[in-house]
């Protein structure tokens, strides 16, 4: 007597579950990364074509009243006197060698300010980058 089998067992998976929820996952973390702001003081950059591609680790922010603020990876920015940007940044490159320093200042600070924090970048080989808004 032959019987068949009605029902047969294959072992395939599928993927459009698993699919779905990543492409969710990624909508969702694209989202919520465009509202994070790394730069929480109020500083006018000066307008450039070019935008870097960097990841800066630390930060140094100059606001249009010549405060100076510092700030290391996701950490928020704190107030430094213009003596205390070197120690900082010699910590942080004592942390990490291969990293970015990126300088916020306010687009009507005088030039000279400016120079004197690239200055400070190049005696101690920091790697600098001049952070502007697009044109």
């Amino acid at each position: 007597m032959g019987i068949k089998r009605k029902n047969t067992l294959t072992a395939d998976f599928n993927m459009s579950s698993m699919t779905d929820m990543i492409f969710l996952l990624l909508i969702f973390f694209m989202i919520t990364s465009t509202v994070v702001t790394p730069n929480a003081i109020k500083v006018i950059l000066p307008q450039s074509a070019q935008q870097t591609d960097a990841k800066p680790l630390s930060r140094v922010t100059i606001d249009k009243d010549l405060k100076y603020y510092v700030a290391y990876g996701n950490d928020k920015e704190k107030r430094v006197d213009f003596e205390g940007i070197v120690p900082f940044l010699q910590k942080c490159y004592a942390e990490n060698n291969e990293m970015f320093v990126a300088l916020y200042a306010d687009e009507t600070i005088p030039y000279k300010e400016v120079v004197k924090l690239l200055d400070i970048a190049n005696r101690n080989h920091f790697k600098m980058i001049l952070i502007t808004r697009p044109q």
